[in-house]
This record gives structure tokens, C-alpha cells and sequence, in this order.
């Protein structure tokens, strides 16, 4: 499975599906820089550049899974990670990580579907620990983040939403109103 972007109907929607691969994070990075020129929207890269390797690396983590030391010897120095059927499927129907941008003037929402539907735990956070510090930077390099499970049933998306451009400061309220409908976590304040 290769990498490539496709860019839907709408020019402010960009999407890229992702390799199981650790360059896969690079790729993501890569992705949201030329999406982000292509808008205008450069100020925003390094905090969704950021939020952007998280995410891919969560979903390649938890939803793909650790390599194998069979996949880490079947490509020296390019680990593949293994690409796991969801329930009920073939391992022919198999869903891919896919990384999404959403301009919709004045915010930016960076979405990583992948093909587990556990969502995804904020750890308790431990500085000396090597990882489980991830969510915690999302949290405090995007607005505001969520996830919900995909229609299909297999599968979930984690977006994170930035603002875009100046303007009014929206309260949290609005944003706490917005959770019942719109995903599982927001920020409070």
C-alpha cells in the first residue's frame, strides 16, 4: 500500500492516505505543510504538524499495532508495521489510516481515520514515562479535540480543530454545548 493524496471535490479538503510505515508521521507532516501553503495558512504548520504526528502515530500504535521482529526483518532500516483486518473482515477489506485537512474559514480541522473503534484514553500524566503524553499535547496545541466511530461501524476518526484566522474568542461554553453532538472529549477552558 503506497502513499498519496487525493484532493476531494471541495478545494478545502485535503486527504492522504497513509502507509503502515514510521514514515508514515513524516508523510503526514509533509502532507499538512504543502496543504497548509496551498491556503495560505503556514502560521498554523508547526501546531498541526505537531497534533498531525500524534495522531498517526496513535492510530499506528493502537489501531495497526507494534511491528513484529518478522516485519522489522523484512525491510532493513524501513519497518513496516502490520496492517490488521478490523472484526468481520478479510484482510482484503482492511481500512487504512487516512490523514484529512478541513478549511472551513475561520478553522482548520486535522482528522486521522484509522481502523480501530476503541477510542482513544488521556493517560494520567507521568513526565519520566517514554510516551503517553500525546493526547496531552493535542489537547494543548488545538482548540479543542474529539473522536467518534466511523458509520460503518469499523473503524473511528480523531479530528482536532484550530482556528484559522482572528477572530471573536468563543466561549467555552459554546464549545461544551457543541460536545454532545459533535464528539467524546473537549477541552473545558
Amino acid at each position: 500500500m503506497g502513499t498519496g493524496t487525493a484532493v476531494a471535490v471541495d478545494p478545502d479538503v485535503a486527504t492522504c492516505t497513509l502507509a503502515p510505515r514510521y514514515d508514515a508521521v513524516r508523510t503526514a507532516r509533509d502532507f499538512a505543510r504543502t496543504s497548509l501553503q496551498h491556503w495560505g495558512l503556514d502560521y498554523l504548520f508547526d501546531d498541526v504538524a505537531l497534533v498531525a504526528s500524534e495522531l498517526v502515530t496513535n492510530a499506528l500504535r493502537h489501531a495497526i499495532g507494534e511491528p513484529t521482529a518478522a516485519d522489522l526483518s523484512q525491510s532493513p532500516g524501513r519497518a513496516s508495521f502490520p496492517i490488521q483486518a478490523g472484526p468481520g473482515q478479510s484482510s482484503e477489506s482492511r481500512l487504512p489510516i487516512r490523514i484529512s485537512l478541513v478549511h472551513r474559514a475561520p478553522q482548520l480541522v486535522c482528522a486521522v481515520s484509522d481502523p480501530s473503534s476503541v477510542g482513544p484514553v488521556t493517560r494520567e500524566a507521568d513526565f519520566v514515562a517514554e510516551s503517553g503524553r500525546g493526547l496531552h499535547l493535542v489537547d494543548s496545541f488545538s482548540q479543542s479535540w474529539g473522536w467518534h466511530p466511523l458509520a460503518s461501524g469499523t473503524g473511528k476518526v480523531v479530528w482536532a480543530l484550530f482556528q484559522a484566522a482572528d477572530c471573536p474568542s468563543v466561549s467555552s461554553a459554546v464549545l461544551i454545548a457543541d460536545a454532545a453532538s459533535a464528539g467524546r472529549h473537549r477541552r473545558s477552558a
